[in-house]
């Protein structure tokens, strides 16, 4: 079987994996078809349900696997050809004689009897991790029925709200969970159980069936054209099962919690199952045998699997890069390396499924730099990722001088290693901490450096210059190649004028087409591991492309757009990656000749249109007001600065290697893609809707960096922080740090990812309690690191500051002589002296209100006016601020003080 029909063949044992559940889904919608009846008067249910469900005590259980069936034959019309002779490794699909079909092979996961059946099977069970007595016992349950609520009305229980990293969530009633809805901004955030879970068994199943309508519908937009390629409609398929299965629970039976989705149930038993088959078949195994073992678990502790791991570092390096002319084209630099990334880390991990010949669903996590794909383990294809790795390091090495790079790590595992364990035993919790173990191994050992084998650097480096154009100008190093402007007075290297182009096309296009030949079509220039990249946003030009897939060049079509709404569902017809970020664009005509961007000159005349980019410099002056002084003269206030935010959760290797309670592969792989989901899909469209004027330089894993004016960004991190919290359930155990980081704008943007660098560094050790370890939680702002809760109070005492300076239009030499108070009071223990401050508080507060209030008729009267208010500043800024902060008062001065300057 050439490489080509072993991928299509992997891509079908994929999809019967994958839809090996899809019966919850439709018998939970209760689908009318289930209840039509032959020429004797039995209903498709019922004859679907002596071929596929397992009966005990006389009556057929796990009804859904009847429904598997039915579903099935429904989506038929929609699917690529799986009627014909050749629908390896299954036989035709409704052959009479084929018990191995594709049908059969997902809805007979409860009652196997063949090798095929078994695989899934199998895979079924080591996705859940269950232990041989504990599954048992769920096949045999009769119905889906939890204590308090049916199979249809549960809804699924939040990962989230289960961690805990000293001990175990035990008998706490869980109290939140997710509603019944597509994938959207809106949806990822769980609610109160009492707000979408309903006792009603008739509304409960009008919930699901109006959600199977939505996917019935949402179905026919994949483009039928892209059918004639498995893989690339697969890969469309898994973006649209996700979308509308991300929240419907996979178990309800037993004594299982409905805590995972149907998604990531099924793309890991997807993922499993694949390589399963193709450890035996690429080793032309007896498939008779292995059935029999698989039967008796007597295969279980052979290492069948190999977990393959891909880790993009030196990711700071590759985005803040700079050479003479990175200032002036900062926006697209940062826009165009930060998507860069992305492309990079996608393309290496096609790169992967492609040398392996695996589909998209064996990829079960890829966000931030970082992926995991389920391979089988054979010696091809350990053979195989070598080969890839050697690939990987020729472009980094030629295009990055080896200052990024991406990594890969193989790990071999077994069935019995995926097993969640009973009490404080855990074979998949060990798994996972030799994965995390094996990652780090590989971050040490990039490039293979020290090895006889390694490659020379710089082997011919200096011949590779053409001395009339010289280095980039872009990242200072590498030969120049490429003319930046028409001019050509402006040379820099193939992978910097990408860079560049990439940001430019990311203002207009929502669409990528990944293809083994250029289509000269928005193109990059450089070849990213044998892929070319091109933008597209029009689908009647270029989005179904039906001529580039029957010629095999089209591999993948990814959709990148922002979501338009909170509640409108993540799905366009094509695969979704979640790799875009929000940049702040000037909506309107000429916005950039406004009074408030008077002094900031340095948009190009080809960018000056609708829809334009904005500069950092655009940026430093948004948050800038217009005000009315006291003699009716407007004026512009505010400082002219930037902030940067940096942040990434707490403690996220523990979370994920001690936090869950029962760790099982499903489990991880949904915690993985919900922790990126907050980051990759909330945020950007919080930035779109209300932070408008914010760059995200990346956001997606656990982690982000984002550039913006200075105080909105300040409210930015607030809200994400507020967010955060509700978005884990409010969980404790579970939070992030951040560094905030202001600067004046035009400062080389090397520095700006330096300085937000550090202060996140400092957040992370914030320990004024001396406790171990350090509690983490915090923030830094102004050089300062404080507790997210000590920040929220700053902010109040802010808010009171402003109210008071307001009413008593208080001098700028006074509130700056409070910044004096707060160092001698933050230092007052080492020195005793520095106790002063309150006395020379008061004796400056008393003289400012002599100043403001002037002795009238009634002397008496203002006296007390004036004792009033000393009392009042005094128990707002000497008690409840400097007194209480000490120096931490310092960000609530600095926030208000920089609000009015001219």
């Amino acid at each position: 079987m050439d490489d080509r029909k072993l991928t299509d063949a992997s891509c079908r044992m994929a999809l019967a994996a994958l839809m090996h559940d899809l019966g919850k889904f439709a018998e939970r919608a209760r689908i009318e078809e289930a209840e039509e009846k032959d020429a004797k008067g039995i209903t498709r249910r019922d004859i679907n349900a002596q071929l596929y469900c397992p009966h005990f005590d006389g009556r057929p259980t796990h009804i859904h696997a009847a429904y598997t069936g039915i579903a099935l034959d429904l989506l038929e019309r929609h699917c690529p050809e799986l009627v014909g002779h050749d629908m390896a490794p299954f036989a035709p699909w409704k052959d009479k004689d084929a018990d191995d079909s594709l049908i059969n092979a997902a809805a007979k996961h409860h009652k196997p009897e063949t090798f095929l059946q078994w695989v899934i099977a199998t895979a079924d069970r080591v996705a859940s991790g269950f232990e041989r007595e504990e599954f048992e016992k769920y096949n045999a349950s009769v119905d889906e029925t939890p204590q308090k609520t049916n199979h249809y009305s549960a809804r699924q229980i939040t990962l989230f709200e289960q961690i805990r990293l000293n001990g175990n969530v035990g008998d706490i009633p869980l109290a939140w969970r997710y509603p019944l809805n597509p994938l959207c901004p809106a949806s990822i955030f769980p609610v109160r159980a009492e707000d979408c879970e309903v006792n009603e068994k008739a509304a409960a199943q009008r919930e699901y069936r109006g959600l199977w309508l939505q996917f019935l519908a949402a179905l026919d937009d994949i483009p039928q054209s892209h059918r004639a390629h498995l893989a690339l409609w697969l890969d469309h398929f898994e973006s649209l099962w996700q979308c509308f299965t991300q929240a419907i629970p996979a178990a309800t039976a037993f004594n299982v919690k409905p805590e995972v989705s149907l998604y990531d149930h099924s793309k890991t038993t997807a993922a499993l199952a694949v390589a399963l088959w193709r450890y035996h078949y690429d080793q032309a195994h007896n498939a008779e045998e292995v059935r029999k073992k698989m039967e008796e678990r007597a295969d279980w502790s052979e290492s069948k699997l190999l977990l393959v791991q891909g880790d993009f570092s030196g990711i700071q390096d590759f985005i803040f890069a700079s050479g003479g002319e990175t200032q002036r084209r900062a926006a697209k630099l940062l826009r165009g390396r930060s998507f860069y990334v992305s492309l990079l880390t996608e393309c290496a991990a096609l790169r992967v499924l492609d040398e392996l010949s695996l589909p998209p669903t064996s990829q079960v996590v890829n966000a931030a730099g970082k992926f995991l794909i389920v391979a089988p383990n054979t010696d091809r294809a350990r053979a195989a990722l070598t080969r890839v790795q050697a690939e990987l390091d020729r472009w980094f090495l030629a295009h990055t001088c080896g200052q990024s790079g991406i990594g890969l790590a193989w790990l071999p595992a077994s069935c019995d290693d995926f097993l969640h364990g009973q009490g404080g035993e855990s074979p998949f919790r060990k798994l996972m901490k030799r994965l995390f173990e094996q990652l780090e191994e590989v971050k040490l050992k990039r490039f293979g450096l020290c090895n006889e084998s390694a490659p020379n650097l710089f082997a011919n480096f200096l011949d590779a210059f053409d001395s009339a154009k010289g280095e980039c100008k872009i990242d200072g190093r590498s030969p120049a190649t490429e003319a930046l402007d028409e001019k050509r007075e402006i040379w820099v290297s193939a992978l910097a004028r990408d860079q560049i182009r990439t940001g430019e096309w990311l203002a207009q296009h929502e669409r990528i087409l990944v293809t083994r030949n250029s289509l000269d079509h928005n193109s990059l220039k450089l070849s990213l591991f044998g892929y070319w990249v091109n933008f597209t946003g029009d689908e009647d030009i270029s989005g179904k492309f039906g001529r580039e897939v029957a010629s095999g060049n089209l591999q993948r079509v990814w959709d990148f757009s922002l979501p338009e709404s909170a509640d409108r569902p993540l799905w366009s017809g094509y695969a979704r990656r979640n790799i875009n970020a929000y940049v702040p664009r000037f909506e309107e005509a000429n916005a950039w000749d406004a009074e408030k961007y008077r002094d900031v000159d340095d948009i190009e005349e080809s960018e000056r249109r609708p829809n334009a980019i904005k500069t950092l410099n655009h940026l430093a002056v948004d948050d800038r007001r217009l005000v009315t002084a006291a003699d009716g003269i407007e004026r512009w206030v505010g400082v002219k600065a930037l902030m940067t935010l940096k942040g990434d959760v707490d403690n996220l290797g523990l979370i994920f290697q001690k936090g869950m309670e029962r760790p099982t592969f499903a489990k991880m792989a949904a915690l993985s893609r919900q922790m990126n989901a907050f980051f990759a899909i909330w945020l950007p469209w919080l930035c779109r809707t209300e932070f408008k004027n914010t760059y995200t330089v990346f956001a997606g894993g656990d982690d982000f960096f984002l550039i913006g004016p200075w105080h909105s960004t300040i409210r930015l991190a607030r809200r994400m922080k507020e967010h955060f919290g509700h978005y884990v359930a409010h969980n404790c155990e579970i939070h992030f740090s951040a560094g905030l980081s202001m600067t004046k704008p035009g400062l080389p943007i090397r520095h700006l990812g330096r300085l937000a660098e550090e202060a996140l560094d400092y957040a992370k050790t914030c320990n004024p309690e001396r406790l171990k370890p350090p509690p983490k939680n915090s923030v830094t702002c102004y050089d300062i690191s404080v507790t997210w809760k000590k920040f929220e109070e700053l902010m109040e005492r802010q808010a009171a500051l402003e109210q008071l300076a307001g009413e008593l239009q208080m001098s700028t030499g006074y509130l700056y002589a409070l910044l004096s108070y707060t160092d001698m009071a933050g230092k007052e223990k080492k020195r005793p002296e520095n106790a002063l401050w309150h006395s020379h508080f008061a004796y400056r507060t008393r003289r400012m209100l002599e100043a403001r209030i002037k002795g009238g008729d009634d002397p008496k009267s203002v006296q007390e006016r004036r004792l009033r208010l000393q009392a009042a500043l005094a128990d707002e800024i000497a008690h409840k601020g400097i007194g209480r902060f000490g120096e931490s008062y310092k960000i609530a001065l600095f926030n208000y003080l920089y609000q009015q300057r001219d």
